[in-house]
């Protein structure tokens, strides 16, 4: 079977405006009301509109209809830009104020603005180095000359703060070939920021990026990534990340054997229960509060782990899928004073909170293979 992670939640979300899980509201779109996009407005997810239409191109027609579709895609960046209205420019500005009667500008700090909007997307320091869409983007187009590879998504997100562009693997990840035979399809999504609270980042993952959601979930899916800090040595990680992408064919193959190698280890449902409590250890002098509380995530993580195993057997691939959903998609969250409980499972995916957690379970599984 094809595991395409971007159909299944087109069709979910898809299903949610048909449903009584999203309130329409006057100007078309539709507001959430269930789920982890409770609260969020479905038809927009963080598109930027700051041009009067959605800032996203991509080849295949996403769920909310937004955006410009060119079937068959784009190979050349330029045009990549263009479409998906990401080829304006960053300046890097004085922060200036008025106090007391007159004008003043403030040290150390600094406001980038867009070059087509004059829109104030962030304040840094003064060694904050801004990357232009070109010098982070540009060098994927190897990829693409030597693999034929298309671009198949780019736009902007939070009124062009973040910006995104995705190409597809030339070759899909089977998991057991022969047997369950998963596929997976990887893309590779390159992600600039303007704002200064986060880094540029270059990632293979499962997900197509065409909204804010698909974004988050692309890079808390991440098989690997590449992280660039807005410094003056920041884009010297752009060489590294070109060098080893390059070698995006051969890791696919090595996590291609890795997932195979849990897909045909038989796992028992007491042995899941040992891997989950290495993963989140019980102390003997632990409170009844607490307890309680992992007794709750053991019910959960074991009813997930029989839903997959109708899926894919009583494997240790099973497991790893189940572990893998609960963190990304269940476990709790406890959100700031300004947070929702929603927000803060979003902020855990942007900043990878569990990355240590799935690595860990990833190895633990392993060991089961070479028993």
């Amino acid at each position: 079977m094809s595991t395409d992670v971007n159909e299944k939640f087109h069709a979910e979300r898809a299903a949610l405006i048909e449903s009584t899980g999203a309130r329409r509201r006057s100007n078309g779109t539709y507001a959430a009301t269930v789920g982890y996009d409770r609260g969020e407005v479905i038809g927009r997810d963080g598109l930027d509109t700051s041009r009067g239409t959605a800032a996203l191109y991509t080849s295949t027609p996403a769920w909310h209809g937004l955006g410009s579709v060119i079937p068959g895609g784009i190979s050349d960046i330029g045009t990549v830009l263009a479409v998906g209205q990401i080829d304006y420019e960053v300046d890097k500005v004085p922060v200036r104020y008025t106090y007391d009667g007159s004008d003043r500008v403030m040290e150390e700090r600094w406001v980038t603005v867009r070059s087509d909007t004059g829109a104030a997307l962030g304040t840094v320091g003064h060694r904050y180095e801004v990357f232009q869409q070109r010098q982070i983007f540009t060098f994927l187009e190897d990829l693409a000359d030597t693999h034929g590879v298309l671009w198949e998504s780019a736009g902007a997100l939070r009124g062009g703060r973040r910006v995104f562009v995705t190409m597809q693997v030339p070759d899909s990840i089977v998991v057991d070939r022969g047997g369950l035979d998963d596929e997976v399809r990887l893309f590779i999504v390159a992600v600039n920021s303007h704002d200064g609270t986060s880094q540029a980042e270059v990632v293979v993952t499962p997900w197509r990026v065409v909204c804010g959601n698909t974004e988050r979930f692309a890079l808390a899916d991440a098989h690997s990534r590449w992280a660039i800090r807005h410094t003056s040595s920041g884009l010297e990680n752009l060489a590294e990340a070109r060098r080893t992408l390059g070698l995006t064919v051969k890791y696919a193959a090595a996590f291609e054997a890795e997932e195979t190698a849990l897909a045909r280890t038989d796992m028992a449902l007491t042995e899941f229960h040992r891997v989950i409590a290495d993963l989140w250890p019980l102390d003997d002098d632990a409170t009844d509060r607490t307890r309680n509380s992992h007794a709750r995530r053991t019910e959960r993580l074991d009813a997930m782990f029989r839903t997959e195993t109708e899926r894919a057997g009583r494997t240790a691939y099973a497991g790893e899928r189940a572990i893998t959903d609960y963190l990304d998609h269940v476990a709790p969250r406890r959100p700031g004073k300004t947070m929702t409980e929603e927000i803060a499972r979003a902020t855990a995916l942007i900043e990878g909170a569990d990355d240590d957690t799935k690595s860990k379970a990833h190895r633990r599984l392993l060991l089961l293979t070479r028993a």
